[in-house]
């Protein structure tokens, strides 16, 4: 790849720092989309450990590169998007992916191919911390900035995609506890 088309990707991927997510952070402010996407890295690059029969670079990777198609269609909620949006986004980004250079194009193609068929270890890996982040972010917001239906979404959801791992349940009751917490003490 030359240097002038490492630059136009990153161009495109930098709109991922302005892209706004529903969530705040702790401290009121709007998440980015690029945010989301660098914790469940550093999520993953934490856990190795946990999963050593896990390719975790790999993890990394489809951690990183999950939410490029926002870059096109901005983030719509996870409880806000249609089948419409999905396939408008997968489109837009599909058609950028085969714009690049052939070894880049081949490789994320290959990724995202595995990330929707969540078959293998690693694309269940990266889907549990897309979807576990979330809600561990919205424990750290402040609650006056969740709405209404969050109180029982936040203690619903993701629970049945963890069950592949015994690690990752044991997390996600963790963090219903933080939920349930937060609740009580501060709604």
């Amino acid at each position: 790849m030359d240097p002038r088309e490492f630059l136009d990707i990153m161009h495109v991927a930098e709109r991922l720092k302005d892209e706004i997510r529903h969530c705040t952070t702790s401290k009121r402010r709007p998440e980015s989309v690029a945010e989301h996407s660098w914790r469940i890295s550093l999520m993953a690059l934490l856990l190795k450990n946990e999963f050593p029969e896990a390719d975790m670079n790999k993890v990394m990777s489809m951690c990183i590169i999950h939410d490029l198609g926002e870059c096109f269609t901005g983030d719509i909620p996870v409880f806000m998007k249609t089948d419409k949006n999905r396939v408008t986004e997968d489109r837009l980004l599909n058609e950028w992916v085969e714009s690049l250079p052939r070894d880049i194009s081949d490789m994320l193609s290959a990724l995202y191919a595995e990330m929707g068929e969540q078959k293998t270890l690693e694309a269940k890996i990266y889907k549990t911390l897309d979807k576990l982040e979330a809600v561990i972010q919205h424990n750290e917001s402040p609650i006056d900035t969740w709405e209404d239906f969050e109180y029982e979404l936040n203690q619903k959801y993701a629970l049945d995609i963890v069950n592949f791992s015994d690690w990752f349940t044991q997390l996600r009751k963790e963090i219903l506890k933080d939920t349930i917490d937060k609740i009580e003490k501060e709604k």
